[in-house]
């Protein structure tokens, strides 16, 4: 029997036995439901018709500093049998405070995400979709992870000046590219953003509250404690009355000491303060027993994959 049958067959058994937060995982699209643990099969290794991750150089500047012109690199996934014939949507995966363009793993064939991208896209869960995994710091001291850490507030510039129009300009997006500029917005349905502790501040605050012109998908993992409350991240949509929110997505664990209580501040009573979610149609918030750490973070990331660009 060939690996991949046995590892098909292994995912089924366990797909039989698991439970989430509304049902058995078979229901997991229709209606959207969460899984509370990883089919360990989605976490091995895909060795034929997998994606593949290389590293960008792009140029950005020191937003928190002076302005001065900067080089900065970061990771992109591109599924099997990528096509620049094509469009495909795109994911921008923020890390944490201590971490940086490496810290979801996502720089080489031993990938998690890679293994669960690879997984759910052969096994015709999710579309294929492109990741970028950036370094979140917009300073010149953005190399050390014990660098100010006020940068991670400036980071919206440098993704929408130049981050994404880099994305657009060198992969087969949904943008309509031009060097000499263009609407980003055009192309907001096909891009969202997801981060880990402080890269979920940075989905909240800037994806959410100051990107909602250019991105429609949000997913945050344990949010880090500098996160708006919920009342202020509904006065911050109403700065953005013309565009909707297709789908938001947060985890925690119970006892994570560190981002439990902001990130239920930001979403308790959420789906009352705006019109741009609702429970069971776009917004998801999920609790499950663990701490600050991948174990909710993977799971987060599982979880999302499966929600974002439907």
């Amino acid at each position: 029997m060939k690996k991949r049958k046995v590892m098909t067959i292994l995912a089924i058994v366990i797909l039989m036995s698991m439970k989430t937060g509304c049902g058995n995982i078979e229901n997991l699209n229709e209606p959207k439901c969460v899984v509370d643990e990883i089919p360990v099969a989605d976490v091995l290794p895909v060795y034929t018709e997998c994606g593949t991750i290389e590293e960008i150089s792009y140029t950005t500047k020191d937003y928190y500093g002076d302005g001065a012109e900067l080089t900065k690199k970061a990771f992109v996934y591109l599924p099997y049998g990528y096509d620049e014939t094509k469009q495909y949507n795109v994911l921008y995966l923020m890390h944490g405070i201590g971490g940086n363009e490496r810290e979801w793993g996502m720089y080489d064939s031993n990938s998690k995400v890679k293994a669960m991208m690879d997984h759910l896209i052969q096994d015709e869960k999710i579309e294929p979709f492109i990741i970028v995994a950036p370094n979140g710091r917009s300073s010149a001291d953005f190399a050390n992870t014990n660098a100010d850490f006020n940068a991670f507030y400036k980071f919206g510039e440098e993704l929408r000046n130049d981050l994404i129009p880099y994305i657009d300009a060198n992969y087969s997006t949904y943008a309509e590219y031009n060097q000499d500029g263009y609407d980003l917005t055009d192309a907001r349905d096909h891009r969202a953003m997801a981060g880990l502790s402080m890269g979920g501040m940075q989905t909240t605050n800037i994806g959410m509250c100051e990107c909602l012109d250019i991105i429609s998908y949000f997913g945050a993992f344990s949010a880090a404690p500098t996160t708006y409350d919920s009342t202020k991240i509904a006065e911050c949509l109403k700065n953005f009355a013309e565009y909707d929110i297709h789908y938001y997505y947060g985890v925690c664990g119970t006892e994570d000491s560190i981002a439990l209580r902001s990130a239920e501040a930001a979403v308790n009573g959420l789906t009352d303060k705006t019109d741009k979610l609702a429970d069971g149609e776009n917004f998801i918030w999920q609790t499950l027993p663990g701490g600050h750490d991948f174990n909710i973070w993977y799971l987060g990331y599982y979880n999302f994959a499966q929600l974002v660009f439907e």
